[in-house]
């Protein structure tokens, strides 16, 4: 096991109707102006928007509104919530919708505690933020674990690249998740989360070479297992709590590094995912990432079945050939990717609208333009991570 540091601040407030709460916890804390920041209609259609609104106005709390927020979020959105923000001389940042919407509003808290600084360039490392607003979040969307971790992913739109970058300085002082909000989230989406949450840990599980972390893959296996079940009851049943609240709590876990303490790891096919839906903004992540996973998985697990082998025994209880760990390791990949299509989610990129002709340019976006390769069982270069999109395009 690998030195680390674990350090997860954010306030968790969960379970029924804990959203009705966001007046008098937004209050404890002393903020005086809120810029509510939000998605679609939906905020607006289900009620929460005005349910909000109104648990603020109880308690004297002024705020702004600014919403549109789309999936895959923008650099110019947040850019407009900045604007906002110092305009309106907002000290408090609330996020209600899914990881789309709080990446955004982290975004923009950074961006108006760091005023005068160009935000992109937190993502593109030249900068870091000298400050940042505090972050609240109402969660909409089991899937990101943006509400408990220090993430943050934008897409700009100008030149098609997708980054993140992580920071203490945007990691929600507050998160109210009530599993009810879930209920109206439809079938696709409840997919793509379901495959998001997993990835989360499934990339720390298998995305390095750190071997001796039998704790942490214990308890990555367990998350695993309880998010395939209650991904499949939530699939037929979408107003199940039991199910809606283990995902949510599940996605939480996911990606606030429990699930690799003492690892070292890379997010591979997250970093590939996200050259798919930086160039085609129409690709959900999730159904990226479970899109490229099938494919990613048969390439690098040569180097390490037994991993992988480890995985399909644990998590999908399959026999353990003992003289072939390959043949074990390829049979946990295939009834992972049937779970997926289970979920009918894609595992090839093909049919999501990918041109062949397009995959040099992934490549070369994921090298950041022949600047880096991407550790892992395998280290993934250009030529690489072309082969597995290659993979990816005929599965």
């Amino acid at each position: 096991m690998n030195n680390f540091e674990f350090y997860t601040p954010t306030r968790m407030i969960f379970g029924r109707g804990t959203h009705l709460q966001v007046g008098k916890i937004v209050k404890e804390y002393g903020f005086k102006k809120v810029l509510v920041h939000f998605g679609g209609a939906s905020a607006k259609k289900t009620g929460l928007l005005d349910t909000v609104c109104s648990a603020l106005e109880t308690e004297g709390i002024g705020y702004v509104q600014l919403g549109g927020v789309q999936a895959n979020p923008t650099l110019s959105m947040a850019k407009k919530g900045i604007e906002l923000c110092l305009a309106e001389k907002v000290d408090f940042v609330l996020a209600v919708g899914g990881g789309s919407v709080i990446d955004s509003a982290k975004c923009i808290a950074d961006g108006a505690g760091s005023p005068g600084t160009d935000v992109w360039k937190f993502f593109t490392k030249e900068a870091a933020p000298s400050g940042a607003l505090p972050v609240g979040t109402i969660l909409t969307l089991s899937a990101s674990g943006s509400e408990m971790s220090a993430s943050c992913v934008i897409t700009n739109e100008e030149n098609g690249l997708k980054r993140g970058f992580n920071s203490t300085t945007h990691r929600p002082l507050f998160s109210i998740c009530n599993p009810e909000l879930t209920y109206t989230v439809n079938r696709f989406q409840t997919g793509c989360g379901t495959v998001d949450i997993m990835m989360h840990t499934l990339e720390r599980y298998m995305g390095g070479t750190t071997k001796e972390t039998p704790l942490t893959d214990r308890i990555a296996e367990g998350l695993l297992k309880s998010v395939v079940e209650a991904g499949a009851v939530a699939d037929q049943d979408p107003e199940n709590y039991e199910a809606r609240a283990t995902l949510m709590w599940a996605g939480s876990l996911s990606h606030n590094d429990l699930t690799s303490a003492g690892r070292a790891f890379m997010m591979q096919v997250h970093q590939m995912e996200h050259e798919l839906s930086g160039m085609y903004p129409q690709i959900a992540h999730g159904a990226g990432l479970s899109a490229l996973w099938p494919s990613w998985a048969r390439y690098v697990c040569t180097a390490w079945p037994e991993r992988f082998a480890q995985y399909a025994v644990r998590v999908w209880n399959l026999e353990m050939n003992f003289e072939n760990p390959m043949e074990t390791a390829l049979a946990g990949i295939k009834v992972t990717e049937d779970y997926f299509k289970s979920l009918d989610m894609p595992t090839n990129i093909r049919d999501l609208g990918v041109e062949p002709e397009k995959i040099d340019e992934m490549a070369e976006k994921c090298t950041n333009f022949g600047t880096r390769t991407l550790p892992g069982i395998k280290e993934l270069g250009k030529t690489e991570m072309m082969e597995i999109y290659r993979m990816a395009m005929e599965a």
